[in-house]
């Protein structure tokens, strides 16, 4: 269900009306059977399991798993346009990685290139080429530029929106809110071109005011950090994903899951 919005008074009352028309549209269209999980991972390794990591092999075996029960690996973009054909497109899954960490481009990249896999980084520019963990600007570019890995947004520096939210006046939070999609959508698309329409929440923080800034900020998608599978009918700044553990066996049980129960 779309969240109703607050007035909107800015130079960017017709970017707010044109993103709402589109993502009622979306949350309109009914397809039959689609069901799409969107995985999201955020650091690979090369053999140590970690918090928010995953190694490489049991990434491979998880592709492994998907390919073996005819799940096909889609571009994030794409599995938006096949969730609102009528007959729910072929059996898809989308590969996605938040925060931009330097492991995407070490081990992630040469898996992709091997598989020719389309994978979206939601990255948060603050980071990059700064922080010793984080990707720079160059690395993105060469996977931007072989055509499988897209770029969107996580926000200009990846903040807590619930702190902020206590700790800041009003019309300061809402400033902080709006710098914040604004900026990182602007920077992403100056250092890299292309068009930032998309984000993902940090820490899956989200609720109606958050929903009406990145509609007015020029947001189509916006995705949150649980749920199920990706379905019509749903908000589309507020769409499901599916955190991936260093797991074979509970990442099989957890796809399919959620694969059989529509609205979740």
């Amino acid at each position: 269900m779309i969240h109703s919005p607050r007035p909107v008074h800015c130079r960017c009352f017709r970017r707010f009306v044109a993103a709402m028309v589109s993502a009622l549209s979306f949350a309109a269209t009914v397809g039959a059977n689609a069901a799409i999980p969107v995985l999201v991972y955020h650091r690979f390794d090369a053999d140590k399991p970690a918090a928010m990591s995953v190694r490489t092999s049991t990434f491979r075996a998880q592709l492994d798993w998907l390919k073996q029960h005819g799940y096909r690996i889609v571009a994030l973009k794409q599995a938006l346009s096949d969730l609102t054909k009528p007959d729910g497109g072929d059996k898809e899954a989308v590969i996605t990685v938040d925060d931009g960490n330097r492991s995407v481009y070490t081990l992630l990249y040469p898996l992709i290139r091997a598989e020719h896999l389309p994978v979206t980084l939601f990255i948060y520019p603050s980071a990059i080429s700064n922080a010793s963990y984080a990707l720079t600007w160059d690395q993105l570019r060469e996977m931007q530029a072989s055509g499988l890995v897209a770029i969107q947004s996580h926000t200009y520096w990846h903040p807590n929106f619930k702190v902020e939210r206590r700790k800041r006046a009003d019309a300061d939070y809402k400033t902080f809110v709006d710098e914040q999609l604004l900026k990182s959508r602007n920077v992403i698309e100056a250092k890299l071109g292309g068009k930032v329409d998309m984000i993902a929440w940090p820490y899956g923080i989200v609720d109606g005011d958050l929903e009406a800034a990145a509609a007015k900020a020029g947001y189509r998608f916006a995705f949150a950090y649980s749920g199920g599978s990706m379905r019509p009918g749903q908000d589309p700044l507020v769409l499901p994903r599916i955190p991936v553990p260093d797991v074979v066996a509970g990442f099989a049980a957890q796809i399919e899951a959620i694969g059989g129960k529509p609205g979740q």
